[in-house]
């Protein structure tokens, strides 16, 4: 046993694999104890907020502020508030104005403010505008002049006894505030979903709950294809026949389609995560009972089985102990496959809706399904759906280094 370990752990492709599925599974287990957040908690009203820092606006206010002056400041400010479609419509004026497209870069925006504030006329009317675009930019002009305003805004409070607003405090444009100062502060590395959940605290609990049922579903497949191909092979005969004609019907019709099928009659509300893992595992047996009855019948002849035979040993006898042991590294790889194929098929099930229902847990499945139908991929929230899909693909990826690091230790065709 030490020394297949030790063949084992000197694979590349093994150890790779392995570390990649170790790092998930602690991250697993970690996270939660440091964010012990609710993964279907609704923190934030609104849909899809892009990652990054949020800093509760109210308590920076109170918070003991820093004067700096940095000459990129309001270069900045204005840069993120003038969009894109302000910056086409600058363009579009200013070449209506007279100057040439090609000397226009709405993406300078010093030099675009400087070519606006010096060709703008409100009273000036272009061929072909409208009062509404008459107007619509002389509110563009009054919000960049805000902008640039070097005034600091007036914090106001009402007076109770006369319920008039006084001024309290003014915050200079060269105030800022320490993150680490600020009582409220709530860091989302990959944003918000849909429904305004924190996509991380979502992801991990997701990858949890589709491993899961990936090791309840590939257990169950396993151990059903390892008895019927043990039996199949061994016993042979009539009983060989009526189990491979089993085999045979799952073979015709497809595994994905028969499960379709099966988790649609159950119903949303009956559909638990363990529920699905164990219909996921009863139809995807199939390969792993055809594949471990062709090595039972490469074995039944051979020399220690007939002695066994001899001796008067039990069938059960002969196959857990003269049989099983030769093929234990087969039916690792099979599990390993097995596992990997669970969490794709809930994947692929979640994403047509009939995965386990969504008020309970999420799924890496429930999880594409809730972006697809929102459009995350369209509206180029990115956030939503790459984290679930690269974490799917490193599931599958390790797995499957796994299983050829095992096949290269155990093959010896394959050995170098």
């Amino acid at each position: 046993m030490k020394h297949i370990l030790q063949q084992v752990f000197h694979s590349g492709k093994f150890v790779t694999g392995f570390a990649i599925f170790v790092a998930i599974l602690l991250g697993v287990i970690v996270y939660p104890l440091f964010i012990p957040d609710l993964p279907l908690e609704i923190i934030g009203q609104g849909t899809f907020f892009e990652p990054g820092i949020y800093v509760n606006v109210y308590d920076s206010i109170g918070t003991q502020y820093y004067t700096l002056n940095l000459d990129y400041a309001a270069e900045r400010r204005i840069a993120s508030k003038l969009g894109d479609a302000d910056r086409e419509a600058i363009q579009k004026w200013l070449v209506g104005a007279g100057i040439p497209e090609n000397e226009i870069d709405i993406t300078n925006t010093e030099q675009l403010l400087d070519q606006w504030f010096s060709n703008f006329d409100p009273a000036k009317r272009l061929p072909g505008m409208t009062n509404a675009d008459r107007n619509y930019y002389i509110r563009l002009n009054g919000s960049i002049q805000g902008l640039l305003s070097t005034e600091g805004a007036i914090i106001a409070a009402m007076n109770e006894e006369t319920a008039v607003l006084e001024e309290t405090a003014t915050i200079p444009q060269t105030a800022f505030v320490n993150v680490k100062q600020v009582p409220n502060v709530r860091v989302l590395p990959l944003g918000t979903d849909n429904f305004g959940r924190d996509v991380l605290t979502e992801l991990v609990a997701a990858t949890a709950v589709s491993l899961k049922i990936g090791f309840v579903a590939g257990g169950i497949a396993t151990l059903i294809g390892l008895i019927l191909g043990l039996v199949s092979g061994y016993v042979g005969g009539f009983v060989d026949d009526a189990i491979m004609f089993i085999t045979n019907l799952f073979i015709v019709i497809p595994s994905f389609v028969l499960l379709i099928l099966i988790s649609f009659s159950i119903g949303q509300e009956k559909r638990g995560a363990v529920t699905i893992a164990v219909v996921i595992g009863l139809t995807s047996w199939v390969w792993t009972a055809r594949a471990v009855r062709a090595q039972v019948i490469s074995l039944r002849n051979r020399d220690h089985v007939n002695l066994s035979k001899l001796s008067g040993h039990s069938i059960a006898h002969i196959i857990v102990r003269d049989i099983l042991p030769y093929i234990a590294s087969y039916v690792i790889m099979a599990l390993i496959l097995q596992i990997s194929s669970g969490i794709l098929a809930e994947a692929g099930l979640s994403i047509l809706g009939l995965g386990p229902k969504t008020t309970e847990v999420p799924t890496l499945g429930l999880m594409m399904n809730w972006a697809m139908i929102y459009q995350a991929h369209i509206l180029g929230k990115w956030w939503a759906y790459f984290p679930v899909i690269l974490t799917i693909a490193l599931i599958a990826f390790s797995m499957n280094l796994m299983n050829t690091g095992l096949d290269q230790v155990f093959n010896p065709a394959l050995r170098e």
